[in-house]
């Protein structure tokens, strides 16, 4: 409508649709989100939408797999895992490492949002994924062996399962063809070139992480009470 000059983009996550053991989520698929957290975020999804109904405000609702590249907050998965690769520390890996989740580099996560800024449908829903799911353990092995062709690993570098989060999804995995289709998007960077991009920066910028509590990088946060 005229009365608005901007135009809201609510960027939500792929943890609305809750554990998905089979298959890929459209944007038709139910919400069923099994953690406090995501059920926050599908609630806000709600809102956004509702007020796109009611109120008629130009805002668009986006659905993100996993984001990772430089400058993550290192309680995420790879930033941790890094750390503790570069500091000689043991790997914390949740449950058995079997969670499997669908990875996105943050610079195509960035592009796909532009696009759905300039050309995206008002009131519209739309999946950003790469289509392609790893476990912890692979994620981590891939890390690993980019590691080794950059640094001598230290003896401490190992493995470690530690106990689950609460309400933990085993599987997330989003159908992310209507973006394709609809707007000609796609993701550029797959998930090895992504990890040395990764890897590569968190090497030469080590001080980044002074920025952070050391135990934001060797500890679970977020535990339940």
């Amino acid at each position: 409508s005229d009365k608005f000059k901007s135009k809201l983009i609510h960027i939500s996550t792929d943890e609305d649709y809750g554990d998905i053991l089979k298959g890929r989520t459209t944007e038709k698929y139910p919400y069923y989100p099994s953690s406090p957290y995501a059920a926050s975020k599908a609630a806000s999804d709600h809102l956004v939408s509702a007020y796109v109904r009611t109120y008629k405000i130009p805002a668009i609702i986006t659905n993100c797999s996993n984001n990772y590249g430089p400058k993550q907050h290192p309680e995420k998965l790879i930033p941790k895992l890094i750390y503790n690769i570069l500091k000689n520390r043991n790997l914390p890996i949740y449950g058995k490492g079997l969670n499997s989740r669908e990875w996105i580099y943050v610079a195509d996560h960035c592009e796909a949002l532009i696009k759905i800024f300039q050309k995206g449908k008002i009131g519209s829903f739309y999946n950003i994924g790469s289509n392609i799911n790893k476990t912890n353990i692979e994620v981590t092995k891939s890390l690993l062996k980019i590691a080794r062709k950059n640094i001598k690993i230290g003896k401490n570098v190992k493995i470690k399962f530690i106990k689950d989060r609460p309400g933990h999804d085993v599987r997330y995995a989003l159908n992310s063809k209507k973006i394709m289709r609809e707007l000609k998007w796609k993701p550029k960077i797959n998930l090895i070139n992504g990890l040395n991009l990764t890897f590569k920066w968190y090497l030469n910028n080590l001080k980044y992480y002074s920025n952070f509590k050391m135990s934001d990088a060797t500890k679970r946060i977020g535990l339940g009470r």
